[in-house]
């Protein structure tokens, strides 16, 4: 497909690349390129997730086009309660909301001539309106999640009224929002089987086609770790993520450090709450963000998954697994990866099971080395990037066919 053009848009910068929406954006990116595409790139550059002038300069210089647009998109306590008294457009969208970037995109389209535009945020759904006043573009989304899901979820964790009203409430307008973005593209592109499956449930017409987290199985190498070295990292802005890390350091691991005080867990992950890092628990360590990821987990062998909401795909799970890591993780955390318990990951749903996970793991570590070998496989066989890739520009090729 040399020479078709396909400009993606952002909600945020995809770097670093620490954390699985970043990983998951970038490996679009460069499949892209690599497939032979002419690739532009629009970029957000938020608050919340600020990139210097000096990063942005050394980042995506290999593509055709790559520009940001300043947006603050910080979570205001007035706007928030306004939003939820006075309207039905969740305050999500109203944060992604911004003249500067509508008025750059149509300069972009003009300029860039895309065949294709690919939006990685439903949040940036509102944008199409100007995109269809530019001529016949074909529109593609990347469901990274469903939305709604992860709301839901979170408010299940509350006790409290006022925070699960909030909760409920705000998944019930993300879900009519999310339902009818569905419909304003050519083609919708969730991360897994599972997501496919919510859209087709709701529009059974939809335009569908499942595209996971793809690896570079070239640079994915298996590397020697200790086993009595557990790790979980993730960017702790994440609610979910943050809401896991919380529970398994509560309610696991004071119990999990008694009976296997040798075994010693490290979590790091991007904007990490000040209390997490103040924390002195014993045989637990705060790494805060770290430079590279990749030398973080290299000498450990055990990536602890406790995830209770949340969607999508885990792309730091697909990576340990490439990696020869042995994962130990909730159903949810494993959700949209074609992964078997006791065969490619350890299933843990409460406290108990991922003590006696732990605890099994370093009783048999022959047998734990199998499950890890059997993930590694599974990961360079079904989520190789390349092979991800063919599927996708044959889809496109067909919606971009003329009609005979």
């Amino acid at each position: 497909m040399s020479g078709k053009r396909i400009l993606i848009l952002t909600n945020r910068v995809p770097y670093p690349l620490n954390d699985g929406g970043n990983l998951a954006m970038h490996a679009m990116i460069e499949s892209y390129r690599e497939a032979g595409w002419k690739v532009a790139l629009m970029s957000m550059n938020t608050t919340r997730h600020y990139i210097t002038p000096d990063q942005i300069s050394r980042i995506y210089n290999d593509i055709d086009s790559f520009e940001t647009v300043p947006v603050d998109n910080r979570v205001k306590p007035l706007n928030t309660m306004s939003n939820f008294l006075f309207s039905n457009v969740p305050n999500h969208v109203m944060r992604f909301t911004n003249a500067e970037f509508a008025s750059r995109l149509k300069c972009t389209i003009d300029d860039f001539d895309p065949d294709v535009i690919q939006v990685e945020s439903i949040f940036l759904t509102g944008y199409l309106a100007d995109v269809r006043k530019e001529g016949k573009i074909k529109t593609v989304l990347r469901l990274h999640n469903i939305e709604y899901q992860i709301w839901q979820r979170l408010a299940m964790e509350y006790k409290g009224f006022v925070k699960y009203f909030y909760f409920k409430n705000l998944s019930g307008r993300i879900k009519s929002y999310e339902e009818w973005a569905w419909k304003q593209y050519n083609l919708l592109l969730p991360i897994t089987d599972v997501d496919a499956a919510v859209v087709k449930q709701s529009d059974p017409a939809a335009p569908t086609l499942t595209v996971p987290f793809g690896i570079d199985t070239n640079k994915v190498k298996a590397t020697q770790a200790d086993l009595k070295k557990g790790y979980h990292i993730g960017a702790m802005d994440w609610i979910p993520n943050r809401e896991a890390m919380t529970w398994f350091l509560q309610d696991v691991w004071p119990t999990l450090h008694k009976e296997v005080p040798d075994f010693k867990f490290y979590f790091a992950g991007r904007d990490m709450p000040a209390s997490f890092a103040k924390l002195n628990i014993e045989g637990a360590t705060c790494m805060g963000e770290v430079p590279d990821a990749n030398t973080f987990i290299a000498d450990k062998k055990i990536l602890i998954v406790p995830l209770r909401s949340g969607g999508g795909i885990r792309v730091k799970i697909l990576e340990a697994m490439a990696a020869g890591k042995v994962v130990i993780s909730t159903e949810i955390g494993m959700q949209g990866i074609d992964a078997i318990d006791d065969v490619h990951y350890i299933r843990a749903n409460d406290a108990r099971a991922f003590i006696n996970a732990v605890k099994w793991c370093l009783s048999k570590p022959e047998q734990a080395e199998i499950i890890a070998n059997n993930a590694r496989k599974l990961a360079l066989e079904k989520y190789d990037r390349q092979v991800i890739m063919l599927g996708l520009n044959q889809k496109l090729q067909q919606m971009l066919a003329p009609k005979a």
